[in-house]
Parts: C-alpha cells; structure tokens; sequence
C-alpha cells in the first residue's frame, strides 16, 4: 500500500485494502486480548497477595467473566477458517409445500434475519421478492456485505420447520410449516467463474412490488437462465436494467460454484452421510409455538424456550453451536 503506484489500478487497491482490513479485525481483537490478559495476570497476583477481603480481589473477581466473553469471542473467530467463511453471503428463503402457511413462514424468517443483520451491523439488499398469493412471501433473496457474513450465515443453511396454532385457520388447529434457506457465498473476482454467452437465456420484464417512481415502470428486472444446468436467477431492486443483470450474474456466478463444489464434496461419501442432504423431511431446526414454546437446532441440540427473541433475531446462540461443532467434526 505505500507503493506510489498502489492507487494506478483502483479496483485492485480497493481488494487489497479490504483484505488488510479484514487481516486488522482479526489481528487486532487478539492484541487486545493478549494486554488485558496479561493485565489480569497482574492483578490477580496483586490480589492474592493482599486476599480475598480486598479491592483488588474483588475487581479481578468482576474482570474474569469478561475476559472469558471476550476469549470466547475470539475463539469463534477462529472457526471462520474455511476458503469462502470471509466472504459477503447471498441468502435465499424458499416456502415449501403449504400455500400460505409457508409463505408467512419464510415472512418470518426473512424478518429474523434482516432484525439478526441489524444488530451485526451487517449492510444487505433484497435483490429479489416474490409475494405470497394471499399472504406472506413465496421466495426472496438477500445480498449480504460485512466481514465473515458467509462464515456466520452458513450455519443457516437448510430446512426450517415451524409448528404453530395457525393464524389463517378459522377451527384454530395446529399447522407445520417449511421453509429452505439456502445460503452461498459471494464469488471474488479472484475465482474464474467462465459463463459463455451461449448458454445464457436473457429475460427482462416489469419489476413486481408496490411501485415508485421507476422501478416498476419500465422493463428494468433481468431473469436469467443458465441453459446446461436450468438455474434460474431474477434480480429487480434495481431500477437500472443494467445494474439487475450485473446483480444478477453474481448470483450466478455463486450458485455455479455450489454446484461445482456440491460435486466436488459429494465425492466424500463419509461427509455427506454425516451430515446429511439439505433437502425436505431433514429440517435442521425446529421453532414449537404449540403447544409448547421450543427452538430446537437439530444438529447441535442447542435449544431454547424464549421462541419471541429467537423470531426477533436473536440467533447467535445457534450459529455459535454450529461453528464450534462444525469445527470438531
């Protein structure tokens, strides 16, 4: 970076600042760390030196669960070692079987996620929403920027499964619900993702939703269609056509990876049979609304009973059992 012609290629220098950026938010927690650890080890050495009955004692007694969180905040970090885990995310929410049922269903999880997002202070776009027919939505995808956004977002992936006394009932009897989530990671310019033109299907047409000044206007959401594999991708948050394609490719690009990657790990008999199909009947969290109160992750068996934060986006509990079980598998 104090190269004088670091800035010549600006989109260059702007990849090498984000990856001393991202090396900073690692390096720096663990120097801070390393002083108030070793600050601890002074005053607990002051403290017994002076017992129990002193100020010191009881200040080193306050500062341990601290350096604990702390440590145990770093430790998570640490999990986040996999090629892909520092990358931005593309989240994408599927109702299943169940009409609209499922559609308010992934209405609620988009909400989780988005409140989740918030309090990370991760920045994202809806890049695409499908509403529901009478209620809810049928599909929506999420861009999602912010370090490790992939790495945290992966312990989403897979079927989601809500019991509840339904809303849209009128004899009020218990209904199940599943929705998919399907979590990629956004491709680096450094990966070659070779798309030929050929054999893409290029379909633009009127963007859907409630309308403004242009987006629904004009022809400015772009489909496109990778013909030798049949994925599908829509983008219409923008109202520039060009600027939906490009977000559009994106999107593209990573389910493409998946699928090479999907094949590549689905060679690993051993890993797949662990960990099992993301696929429908092998729901990986279950929310209880009725009639008892229970969030259940299936895999870690991390639970809860206060089913309103968890909806509300207080979801670290989960991910952090993922992350450290994922770790010792």
């Amino acid at each position: 970076m104090t190269r004088a012609d670091f800035w010549d290629n600006r989109e260059q220098s702007q990849a090498v600042v984000a990856e001393v950026s991202a090396l900073k938010n690692v390096l720096e927690p663990f120097h801070r760390l390393e002083k108030s650890w070793e600050d601890f080890a002074v005053l607990a050495e002051l403290a017994e030196l002076e017992g129990e009955d002193s100020t010191l004692y009881l200040e080193a007694e306050q500062s341990w669960p601290e350096l604990l969180q702390a440590l145990d905040k770093l430790e998570l970090v640490s999990f986040l070692s996999g090629k892909m885990d520092g990358n931005n995310a593309i989240v994408t929410i599927h109702s299943g079987a169940g009409g609209t049922e499922s559609c308010d269903w992934c209405s609620m999880l988009m909400r989780m996620y988005t409140h989740w997002l918030d309090k990370q202070k991760f920045s994202y776009e809806i890049v695409d929403i499908q509403p529901g027919d009478e209620a809810g939505t049928k599909n929506v995808t999420i861009t999602v920027s912010g370090e490790f956004a992939y790495g945290y977002l992966r312990a989403e992936k897979g079927v989601h499964r809500l019991v509840r006394i339904s809303p849209f009932d009128a004899n009020k009897r218990r209904h199940t619900s599943f929705c998919s989530v399907d979590v990629l990671p956004e491709i680096n310019d450094d990966i070659n993702i070779e798309i030929v033109d050929s054999d893409l299907r290029i379909d633009t047409f009127r963007a859907s939703g409630a309308g403004g000044q242009h987006v629904n206007r004009t022809d400015s959401a772009v489909r496109l269609t990778h013909l030798p594999t049949g994925i599908v991708v829509t983008c219409q948050s923008e109202r520039s056509q060009h600027k939906n394609k490009d977000n559009a490719m994106r999107i593209l690009k990573a389910r493409l990876y998946d699928l090479e990657d999907s094949k590549r790990r689905a060679e690993h008999a051993a890993e797949s049979a662990a960990k099992g199909e993301n696929a429908w009947g092998n729901q990986i969290r279950s929310y209880v609304l009725q009639p008892y109160q229970m969030v259940k992750d299936l895999r870690t068996g991390a639970e809860t009973s206060n089913v309103e934060a968890v909806l509300d986006g207080e979801i670290d509990m989960f991910i952090d059992a993922y992350l450290r079980s994922d770790s010792n598998a």
